[in-house]
């Protein structure tokens, strides 16, 4: 945690919840990571208590980490006569299942994450709750205790395949109903699975195999942006001149 002072939030978050949340800043943004078993308990307090009031519930989507922290441009072996020389080939839709990259330093696939505001005290926090089971990822909703939060999960849930135990009405909320699978999964292929077209003897509307052939021709990279450098140059020469 880089920002540890009492009146800071990432303070006040480590004083009221102690071990329960894993509390970082990163340029400025707060973020607490947290149990999916502490989650409605230390949803409600953030809402309720007034040192926190985060009544307002800003976004909520699902993260999918297979393969995170893994770049497929290789700049350290290969030769300078080629752009396509140095793409290994192992970015989203490039892999199989049973190839798929592993050992990326996180210990879960499956993630929700909360964006909340404070509209009292002008502030906002991210909360980060990891799903338990890769296989069956389930983490509990919190439409009790911010109502606005159902299209979200539904959302989450229809492209991240994540189970928002207590929700409402858990259904599909952006792909047809009879879809397979979830779209937003890295090992979900580019081309999807089937194609649709208008069938003019049949009269309607029929589902076949995906007839074109998948090509990725971008690299995933890793890198940090020029201009926060710069920005992190400027703000630190602005600490020292103040």
């Amino acid at each position: 945690m880089t920002d540890t002072s009492k009146t800071s939030l990432a303070g006040r978050l480590a004083a009221r919840f102690g071990d329960t949340l894993k509390i970082s800043v990163v340029r400025n943004e707060t973020t607490a990571e947290l149990a999916a078993a502490d989650l409605l308990a230390v949803a409600a307090a953030l809402r309720d208590e007034p040192e926190f009031r985060f009544g307002e519930l800003i976004d909520l989507c699902g993260v999918d980490y297979l393969g995170y922290g893994q770049t497929e441009w290789d700049t350290s072996d290969v030769s300078w006569t080629g752009f396509s020389r140095g793409v290994e080939g192992e970015a989203v839709g490039r892999f199989r299942w049973d190839d798929r990259p592993r050992d990326v330093g996180q210990p879960r696939r499956y993630a929700a994450v909360i964006h909340l505001l404070s509209v009292e005290n002008n502030r906002r926090l991210r909360l980060r709750v990891f799903c338990a089971d890769d296989a069956l990822p389930v983490v509990p909703s919190v439409t009790g205790i911010w109502p606005g939060v159902n299209w979200f999960e539904r959302e989450a849930f229809d492209m991240y395949g994540i189970i928002f135990e207590g929700h409402p009405d858990l259904r599909r909320i952006l792909t047809d109903y009879g879809f397979v699978g979830h779209p937003f999964r890295k090992d979900f292929p580019l081309i999807g699975n089937v194609e649709v077209r208008y069938d003019p003897e049949q009269k309607r509307v029929i589902y076949e195999p995906v007839s074109i052939e998948p090509r990725v021709l971008v690299p995933r990279t890793i890198r940090d942006d020029a201009d926060l450098a710069q920005a992190k140059a400027e703000a630190a020469d602005h600490w020292r001149e103040n």
